[in-house]
């Protein structure tokens, strides 16, 4: 899963513990997200897209840019 956890938890100055500690997931758990070893529920999404003030497009969604031939 393409995720931009990690990006979104720096801008905001989460540390891994105190994100885990918001969406209520161990430390270890989001550690596993942003690596792409883990692929959350669909309630996690939601609960990590609101503790980063984004939404699930933005946050999971994998942007492919145009091809032309």
């Amino acid at each position: 899963m393409n995720s931009r956890v990690k990006d979104y938890r720096l801008k905001r100055g989460y540390s891994q513990a105190s994100l885990a500690y918001q969406v209520g997931i161990a430390r270890q758990t989001l550690s596993m997200i942003e690596n792409g070893r883990y692929n959350p529920s669909l309630d996690l999404c939601i609960r990590l897209a609101e503790a980063l003030e984004t939404d699930l497009n933005t946050l999971f969604w994998k942007h492919i840019g145009n091809k032309s031939s």
